[in-house]
């Protein structure tokens, strides 16, 4: 055991005693542990920022009694340390799983859809128009420039708001981040971990949000969908989940621009922040969005 983690597992009371070695998992800005029966995660650096460890921690154990998530074991939120079960015999889901795994999707959706019918109430909002103002804030105390169009982009945001705004939906429980690698399939069900960014939302946001992490194609999206309604969508409903894919390409922009002034090792984050920003501009070009919208707008 390396000397940081020996010293961070002997600080909490239900990791004391682990002898074995632990092993390292993924993460893009925390580093997190398997030690034997628990999941130890230690926060990256920087995400005191943007990240209230209190709200997550709340979440965590809410999502944990809907039974979407692994039991909090320890929360600190000075610290930011959280120590969960780990659950065996699961699979971390990648883009490419999503894609070779039979009925992924649909174990995705009925875990979502559990998640959002749950009646748990999440101390956060997700407010994804003021998220954008808060990362823009945030970027202007820091040396990174905004991509070349973004303020257009930020028009083409409005219209959208204005569009989402004539039909409010009612707010539920959502993971607000679900990143293929916040998937923990056992073949029969999906896990959901990571609820740094979980807040009360319009349910769509998850769905189309994992649609864009998970590269689906319409396919995968229609099983998505399906799986998640019992049946067809509303025309609402599919354009609230296109358009939020399109959405969050554009929030996580500044977020991933946040990784690389903050110089996150994890990944290329300019790169990464380029590409989702391409891809925001890409999607708000298909034919489809009008039809989308005014579905949206109507909500019949």
């Amino acid at each position: 055991m390396t000397d940081d983690i020996a010293a961070i597992a002997a600080s909490i009371p239900v990791l004391q005693g682990f002898t074995g070695t632990p092993r390292r998992l993924g993460g893009l800005t925390n580093r997190v542990w398997h030690l034997g029966d628990h999941i130890l995660r230690i926060p990256g650096e920087g995400t005191a920022e943007y990240i209230d460890r209190a709200n997550e921690a709340v979440a965590a154990r809410a999502a944990a009694m809907a039974g979407v998530s692994p039991e909090v074991l320890h929360a600190d939120p000075g610290t930011g340390l959280m120590v969960t079960r780990f659950i065996p015999n699961t699979v971390t889901m990648s883009s490419d799983l999503f894609r070779t795994r039979p009925g992924s999707p649909a174990r995705a959706a009925l875990a979502l859809r559990r998640l959002h019918g749950s009646g748990q109430t999440f101390p956060a909002r997700f407010d994804l128009f003021q998220m954008i103002d808060d990362y823009r804030s945030l970027l202007s105390t820091k040396s990174v420039a905004l991509p070349e169009g973004y303020m257009d982009a930020l028009h083409d945001a409005q219209t959208v708001r204005a569009a989402l705004d004539a039909h409010p939906r009612p707010l539920v429980p959502c993971h607000c981040d679900p990143l293929c690698e916040n998937f923990l399939d056992t073949g029969s069900r999906m896990w959901i971990v990571d609820w740094e960014y979980s807040g009360m939302n319009d349910p769509m946001w998850d769905l189309g949000d994992l649609s864009v992490e998970a590269g689906f194609d319409a396919v995968q999206d229609r099983e998505l969908l399906e799986a998640y309604f019992n049946g067809q969508p509303s025309p609402a409903n599919h354009g609230r989940m296109v358009i939020y894919k399109a959405m969050c390409d554009l929030l996580w922009t500044l977020w991933g621009l946040i990784q690389h002034a903050n110089g996150n090792p994890a990944d290329d984050f300019l790169a990464y922040a380029t590409t989702r920003f391409n891809r925001f501009r890409s999607l708000m070009r298909d034919p489809a969005i009008p039809a989308h919208l005014t579905a949206i707008r109507a909500d019949n």
